[in-house]
């Protein structure tokens, strides 16, 4: 069986959204089992064989400090859920809480791996191509070093081997510019170091890529800092948003567009659905000594049962040991210390 501790009260809607989803997760996955961590009164309405309360007293709001959420809520539904992970009860934990606080509450219960000095934070974002591009950094770590994006090139390796299953997944470093003389000089440091990790077989490094290569589909991972990933994957959702508006508007202003539309419908259906970004909800939260699941906040039950989805896949796939291997087997490149001792400890 694979376990998954889920806080059930993290995000913009609760348990409202986490216990259908749960629901739908568990008829579509038999061998799975659902910790389902929040307050009890919450969740007493929920009943399944494979799925038992965890109880919480406590919630991490969404707009909560990080302060707060690791000092001052010791038992809240999202720290409950990761100690499950922590303690071996469950193989996964997943929660649409405080991205800020769920990352300094895993990072302090879990730690990092060893050679791996800050945790990132990748998710997909569909491409041309009919898949989807890997992307990381996406926010947990603006001020990036060239070790940092070594780091990071290698876990996202690992997940990446993990959802293609493909050995040897391409990676491209995000720049100004495909030449090697374009960017900042800790970029020109980075890609550097991801040559010498190409050419020892750590990692399938391409070259420079650009934005745009994210949606062409032209790698499968890019790497990033957190500050440039996150403005990226906020601005694909707004685009895929404004895009299928866009056409709905103009399908429905006159007869003859209304008539286009019907014949058009199968298509637009199938941009509809490959745009929509609920279909790659889930984020890992990779470089810990234990797996960790962000889902969106203001995900509806379609997009969390994805993220669900996305940590059971890990969990069954062994992304952990996947990455703690390519972490070994590069630690020769990766020149950084497994600095365990940054979270600030808990009062």
């Amino acid at each position: 069986m694979i376990v998954l501790a889920v806080d059930c009260m993290g995000g913009d809607h609760g348990p409202k959204v986490t216990l259908p989803a749960c629901q739908q997760f568990l008829e579509k996955h038999p061998d799975a089992e659902l910790l389902l961590v929040g307050q009890p009164e919450a969740l007493a309405a929920f009943s399944h064989p494979r799925a038992r309360v965890v109880p919480a007293s406590e919630v991490v709001n969404m707009d909560d400090g990080v302060e707060v959420a690791l000092r001052k809520k010791k038992d809240s539904s999202m720290r409950v859920a990761i100690q499950q992970v922590k303690d071996g009860a469950a193989q996964v934990a997943v929660s649409a809480g405080n991205t800020g606080a769920l990352m300094a509450i895993a990072r302090y219960l879990l730690k990092t791996l060893d050679g791996i000095e800050r945790p990132a934070i990748a998710t997909q974002m569909p491409n041309a191509k009919g898949g989807a591009t890997t992307v990381l950094d996406l926010g947990a770590n603006v001020d990036c070093t060239a070790e940092h994006l070594l780091q990071f090139a290698v876990m996202g390796s690992a997940l990446v081997s993990v959802l293609k299953n493909d050995a040897h997944p391409t990676v491209g470093l995000l720049n100004i510019g495909e030449e090697v003389i374009k960017g900042s000089d800790e970029i020109k440091k980075a890609g550097d170091l991801l040559r010498s990790a190409s050419k020892s077989g750590d990692l399938n490094f391409v070259g420079n890529v650009e934005g745009n290569d994210i949606f062409k589909g032209a790698v499968d991972i890019v790497v990033c800092d957190g500050f440039v990933g996150n403005v990226a994957l906020k601005t694909s959702e707004g685009l895929a948003g404004m895009i299928v508006g866009f056409l709905k508007e103009e399908f429905s202003r006159n007869i003859f567009t209304k008539i286009a539309a019907i014949f058009a419908y199968p298509v637009l259906k199938a941009l509809q659905s490959r745009m929509d970004h609920r279909r790659y909800n889930g984020a890992a939260l990779l470089g810990l000594r234990g797996l960790v699941f962000k889902s969106h906040g203001s995900a509806d039950a379609v997009a969390f049962e994805q993220a669900l989805t996305r940590a059971y896949d890990a969990a069954s796939h062994q992304l952990l040991g996947r990455v703690q291997t390519r972490i070994v087997h590069a630690a020769p490149l990766l020149g950084a210390p497994a600095a365990n001792t940054q979270v600030p400890e808990a009062a």
